[in-house]
């Protein structure tokens, strides 16, 4: 097993959707993410994925099949991957930073 430190200062930031920019590091069909908001706009599309992360700073609404839970500063987030956990932020508050923790497709 490697250790790998990830400096997020030598990534550059990526532009995912507008007032949305994240830097990631990718290793082993695992990914890294800083993700920083810069828009309350939420997201229109449900997602599937799984998620684990911790909000660095800001808050968030996110609707898991009609129920929507707050997280703010300090909070971790754990959202299952599948259907029955289909997931959206609703609001968002600007210059909030989350750090993920996902799976990634490797090519």
């Amino acid at each position: 097993m490697s250790i790998i430190r990830v400096k997020f200062e030598s990534i550059p930031w990526q532009e995912g959707r507008p007032g949305v920019r994240h830097k990631s590091y990718v290793e082993g069909g695992r990914q890294l993410r800083l993700v920083e908001f810069q828009t309350a706009d939420g997201f229109n599309e449900w997602c599937q994925q799984g998620h684990i992360g911790y909000v660095l700073t800001g808050a968030l609404e996110i609707d898991v099949q009609g129920t929507v839970f707050p997280f703010a500063t300090g909070d971790g987030l754990f959202i299952p991957a599948g259907a029955a956990t289909q997931h959206r932020a609703v609001s968002i508050t600007p210059g909030t930073r989350l750090l993920m923790v996902e799976d990634v497709e490797e090519p």
